[in-house]
């Protein structure tokens, strides 16, 4: 089954990271990518860019264009992981490990995902 593996953190102390804890973060990250990547189980990653950089459009009879994200918290959903696996706590192990990786104080949320295709109506 697939998984998402939502990654949130607070995006003003990640986006203060030096070039070197960066780089020492994303190496860590990429160690656990390859396994997965070995293993057949990853699928697509990516890093969101900043908020500052996001429009939200509310729904309604007239849709609401807004800049900015949709929650002002202090941790934003900064990335995502989707991963193929065998069940939700073989999912949790993987954003462990993920989180073991990152180092930092963030939260990683695991959703089993329904993939919709053409046709499927009742999917």
């Amino acid at each position: 089954m697939l998984y998402a593996i939502l990654c949130y953190d607070n995006e003003e102390v990640v986006g203060a990271w030096s070039a070197e804890t960066e780089g020492a973060v994303m190496g860590r990250l990429d160690a656990v990518q390859q396994k997965l990547r070995a293993d057949g189980r990853l699928g697509p990653v990516a890093r969101l860019m900043p908020t500052t950089a996001a429009t939200t459009v509310r729904k309604g009879a007239e849709p609401l264009v807004l800049d900015g994200p949709f929650a002002e918290t202090k941790e934003q959903l900064l990335g995502f992981y989707v991963v193929d696996c065998e069940s939700l706590d073989a999912a949790i192990e993987v954003a462990v490990e993920l989180g073991k990786a990152s180092g930092s104080a963030g939260a990683h949320e695991v959703r089993p995902l329904m993939v919709y295709r053409p046709g499927d109506a009742g999917a």
